[in-house]
């Protein structure tokens, strides 16, 4: 499966940023999907994480209650709604699948994932 993100840009402290993933190749639906940040001289650090279905999802503490996970299997895609962004969300954002069977718990390390896109700078000036 190919992946990509789009959606990244220079925004303001306490702006809006709605970050895209496509995928081609197979279908969205047999993937649990998941959202990961990286920023200069960082490891490369969890953000967000929804099932196959929708049903669940997981959010790292540093997002929670600004960012929303989404998707769209029909249209074999994934969002990810940021809001009240600071600085600190200052990074490349990528999105990934994996084929887990399990539902739950879902994911949170990089190295569980197969599949990666490439990333999408985002940027929070002060």
């Amino acid at each position: 499966v190919q992946l990509q993100a789009s959606g990244g840009g220079l925004v303001q402290s306490g702006g809006s940023l709605r970050l895209s993933c496509r995928t081609s190749g197979r279908t969205v639906s047999q993937f649990h999907m998941g959202w990961f940040r990286q920023a200069p001289g960082k490891e490369r650090e969890f953000i967000a994480a929804i099932s196959r279905g929708g049903g669940n999802t997981e959010y790292a503490d540093s997002v929670k209650g600004r960012f929303t996970i989404s998707r769209d299997n029909s249209k074999n895609m994934v969002e990810l709604q940021m809001r009240s962004l600071e600085p600190e969300d200052t990074a490349v954002y990528y999105c990934a699948a994996d084929r887990q069977i399990m539902t739950a718990p879902l994911n949170t390390t990089p190295m569980k994932y197969q599949y990666w896109g490439r990333g999408t700078q985002v940027t929070v000036s002060s």
